[in-house]
């Protein structure tokens, strides 16, 4: 396996969710990051992480595409040692997609690129930002709710 996929129907409009996606206040909240600007193409999203046991983190990912209605951004999958520099290691890149469902949104995040990353992170790497999706994505359903 080399990606990620979560899938979820949010009982919201389009155009809200992608609020929800894009706007880095929005994102922050229910992502739990306090970020230190908007989003903008192909520059680096940085902040200072405020989610439960990772407050010692700095948020960062580039963002590599923002138009409606994707937004994907790349960055290091759970880079949480401060002693690691991952910045040689290769990101993998984090897409969201959204289009009208019956409901409100059909909001599909993806995560992919996690065969590039050296062996010994492979593992630890998936599983965690496998188990981090499920919980973002119920975070960002309660939201946009």
């Amino acid at each position: 396996m080399n990606e990620i996929r979560k899938e979820i129907d949010l009982a919201a409009p389009v155009d809200r969710v992608w609020r929800a996606v894009t706007d880095h206040e929005e994102f922050g909240s229910w992502f739990r990051v306090w970020l230190d600007g908007p989003f903008r193409v192909g520059e680096m999203a940085t902040g200072a992480m405020t989610y439960p046991g990772y407050e010692h983190l700095t948020w960062r990912a580039r963002v590599e595409r923002m138009e409606p209605y994707v937004f994907a951004f790349s960055w290091h999958p759970y880079a949480i040692d401060p002693t690691v520099d991952y910045a040689d290691e290769p990101p993998t890149l984090v897409t969201f997609a959204l289009r009208p469902s019956t409901v409100g949104t059909h909001l599909t995040i993806t995560e992919s690129g996690f065969d590039a990353l050296p062996p010994h992170r492979f593992d630890e790497a998936l599983r965690m930002n496998d188990r981090g999706w499920t919980i973002q994505a119920a975070n960002i359903a309660a939201h946009v709710a």
